[in-house]
């Protein structure tokens, strides 16, 4: 009948409510052009392990070698990760700031203080940009709002739980399978792992990502405001 067995694609969680917001998001930005895209900074956190779970790699092996330690992927019970703040535009990649507590509205701040502001010199000089960032309780926080109005910085108004809208997510994606078969043995090589390859992000495919805006918002007025497949 044409049915297979597949692994699911994992997505956010959005009631009705969310997804008419999310629609509402998509049709008041239907008309903005790859070009108005650019002039905005995306931003997000994510985290990464020592131990990617089910990403590794494949291994060649002959019947009976199931068992042979050259055969086997090592895992733990609470592997060592990073969490990673960074942001992209079309023109590239800005600074990376591996964050050492839990993010609260303080601790965001310093990072848009140290990070956040460089990139923004980095990749937009002089010129006038958008910033992007989830609604994360720090990010939404009274106190970061002050921050943003205080530096002149406008932010791009943003539906919740809405991955498949941020290009950076594909940027991390991208990061994460080419560190597949690396094997960092500790936090300080993993960071050292994902500062080498998201080095390696070239403009080229940031530019590429922004251009995919118009379609993504397309995308999320076709579905009705559900998830879409970017």
């Amino acid at each position: 009948m044409g049915f297979s067995c597949r692994i699911p694609c994992v997505k956010p969680l959005l009631n009705n409510r969310r997804r008419q917001k999310r629609l509402a998001w998509a049709k008041d930005k239907k008309d903005w052009t790859a070009a108005e895209w650019s002039k905005v900074m995306f931003s997000d956190e994510s985290k990464f392990c020592i131990s990617f779970g089910n990403q590794g790699p494949r291994v060649w092996r002959k019947r009976g070698e199931a068992q042979n330690p050259r055969c086997l992927r090592s895992s733990v019970k609470f592997p060592q990760s990073v969490m990673v703040w960074g942001a992209m535009s079309s023109a590239g990649v800005g600074p990376l700031c591996f964050l050492r507590s839990k993010v609260n509205a303080a601790v965001y701040q310093d990072v848009l203080e140290h990070f956040m502001l460089p990139a923004a010199d980095q990749l937009y000089g002089d010129a006038d940009f958008i910033f992007q960032q989830d609604l994360a309780p720090a990010h939404s926080a009274k106190a970061t709002s002050t921050w943003f109005k205080d530096h002149g910085i406008p932010v791009l108004n943003w539906p919740a739980n809405s991955p498949d809208l941020n290009p950076i997510e594909n940027l991390w994606g991208i990061v994460k399978r080419k560190m597949r078969y690396a094997r960092p043995n500790n936090a300080e090589e993993l960071k050292a792992t994902i500062r080498a390859t998201w080095a390696l992000i070239t403009p080229e495919q940031c530019h590429r990502l922004i251009d995919s805006m118009p379609r993504r918002i397309a995308a999320v007025i076709q579905a009705k405001g559900a998830p879409a497949k970017y």
